[in-house]
């Protein structure tokens, strides 16, 4: 009897162990993979070029628009190749809420989404 208690508590040990560190694995993980992201980000992050938009064309192919100091550029990006297709005027672009020079966060977008349902909510076109 002291035995088979004796076993269920050195299962029940190893178990909590193993869980244990699963979760700090599963920390530090998380914690590098953020550091690192934080890192990239600030590295190709420049104050001369920006990309301000894209459209997706084919899987891959995509149509840009790029700014280069105070110039705005459309350009072709393909597999092999990137071409200039224009110049655009700053006065003919058409900057919607956060896209020029600030990245939403999830919490933004979240809060942006629940701002839309209780508006429509209140509209009365709940689906």
């Amino acid at each position: 009897m002291l035995l088979a208690l004796s076993e269920k508590t050195d299962s029940y040990v190893q178990f909590v162990t193993v869980l244990l560190l699963f979760v700090f694995v599963l920390a530090v993980t998380a914690f590098v993979t953020k550091w690192i992201g934080n890192y990239q980000k600030g590295s190709t992050a420049g104050a001369n070029m920006e990309l301000v938009e894209a459209l997706r064309l084919s899987n891959n192919k995509y149509v840009q628009i790029i700014r280069v100091g105070r110039k705005y550029l459309a350009v072709a990006v393909c597999k092999d190749t990137v071409t200039m297709l224009s110049e655009i005027p700053e006065e003919e672009m058409n900057f919607s809420e956060g896209s020029v020079g600030s990245a939403l966060g999830f919490r933004d977008v979240l809060a942006k989404i629940q701002k839309e349902r209780i508006l429509e909510k209140e509209d009365g076109r709940d689906e």
